[in-house]
């Protein structure tokens, strides 16, 4: 499986209203999100959210689609179905416990909101890897070695996104005529989930995520997690990230 390398933002608190730029108008749009957390004391957090559309918060809730099968301590499971507290199965084959569950509807209609879809065939990644049929959204990657290192790095396994895979035949990239709902998860730690029999990782903001967005916006994505006072709780990123374009590698 070979990458591909497409071409490879932000601003401010005017994230609910039209912005202007120069000779011409960008409308920043809004959407509806699900979470699910769970706080140290065990009760759950459950609600809705109102934020904007922007890459900084589609990329928590949009690496799932939904019916992906995830595998749990009691096998598997769709991942509409899960909720925190439930234990998944990790890359490094220990169980981990869900901390965090976010949804969204993306729909094609909504110019702000078209959400590209990545589906990976059967066996693309070895045998039953997937063991069957994924599609996971922009915001999934995955775990796998990155061709092409050297300097004492290869084989090394990196977190890159489940679209520098598309090749049309194995991984197709496809724009959904209608809405889809999509997830995402985060666990006790960064890891990677076994989903579908791929290691896809889950949900972590990074290395400061807000230091180029607005007080206002930061408040807002903070309210996405009620169960974190600060977004240090999400822990160490565990794995290197590439990103397509990119001249090295990153842990952001």
């Amino acid at each position: 499986m070979t990458l591909n390398h497409p071409p490879a933002t932000h601003r401010g608190d005017r994230a609910l209203r039209p912005e202007r730029r120069t000779g011409q108008q960008t409308a920043v749009g809004a959407r509806i999100v699900d979470i699910a957390a769970l706080r140290e004391d065990g009760s759950m957090v459950v609600g809705q959210r109102r934020v904007p559309a922007m890459p900084l918060f589609d990329a928590a809730f949009s690496a799932f689609a939904q019916g992906t099968l995830i595998q749990t301590d009691t096998g598997q499971a769709s991942i509409e179905d899960l909720q925190p507290g439930d234990r998944v199965l990790t890359s490094d084959g220990e169980m981990s416990e869900i901390t965090w569950i976010g949804s969204a509807v993306f729909a094609p209609a909504e110019n702000a909101s078209k959400m590209p879809l990545t589906r990976i065939v059967a066996d693309s990644f070895g045998v039953s890897r997937p063991d069957s049929f994924i599609s996971l959204g922009a915001g999934a990657r995955l775990l796998q070695p990155l061709p092409g290192m050297s300097g004492g790095r290869e084989g090394q396994q990196v977190m890159t996104p489940a679209s520098a895979f598309v090749d049309g035949v194995n991984v197709i990239g496809m724009s959904p005529p209608t809405p889809v709902r999509l997830f995402h998860i985060a666990l006790r730690r960064h890891a990677a989930i076994i989903a579908a029999g791929l290691e896809v990782e889950s949900y972590h903001p990074g290395r400061d995520p807000l230091r180029n967005v607005s007080q206002t916006l930061s408040d807002v994505f903070m309210t996405l997690f009620p169960h974190m006072d600060t977004l240090g709780a999400f822990g160490a990123v565990r794995f290197m990230r590439f990103n397509p374009g990119d001249e090295d590698l990153t842990a952001a």
